[in-house]
């Protein structure tokens, strides 16, 4: 059942590739699954895709995976953001010195950790990468950096 202080779930659809299950949070930890939509190409080469995590009832809030003690002042993008571009560190593309890659998540009306665990990601893989490694290859190595960020998300540090 859903705490009085989160929006109504939102059912989640079947994920592209076979989810991946993360467990967040001190004993006893809550089991999530993480999912993704079939990936796009856009004609300018951006790579782009829908991530979320869920439980048995849907998908969760930014505010299900914080830690404990509550979460931090800053917003989930500020603690999931450097967790998701570390783990794709040397399979993305770099532009002017700088990481191509772009995340999103849904607007919050309220409070930015009440907000729905569904990552917009925007990407060019490396060249290298897209020459060796099959389309689904690349999709789990996306969907590995959102367990990681699903999981700094709920860190108290």
């Amino acid at each position: 059942m859903t705490a009085p202080h989160v929006a109504p779930r939102i059912p989640a659809r079947p994920s592209f590739l076979r989810e991946r299950v993360v467990r967040v949070g001190p004993a006893p930890e809550r089991v999530l699954r993480l999912g993704m939509d079939r990936p796009s190409l856009s004609p300018d080469g951006w790579w782009t895709a829908l991530a979320w995590a869920r439980d048995a009832e849907g998908i969760v809030s930014c505010l299900e995976v914080a830690a404990r003690s509550g979460p931090p002042p800053e917003p989930p993008l500020m603690r999931m953001g450097p967790a998701f571009a570390g783990a794709l560190s040397g399979l993305v593309a770099e532009v002017d010195g700088r990481q191509a890659l772009r995340l999103r998540l849904p607007e919050a009306e309220d409070h930015p950790w009440r907000r729905p665990l569904i990552l917009q990601v925007a990407l060019r893989w490396d060249a290298v990468r897209t020459a060796t490694m099959t389309p689904n290859q690349l999709a789990a190595e996306a969907l590995g950096a959102f367990a990681r960020a699903v999981q700094a998300a709920g860190s108290a540090a």
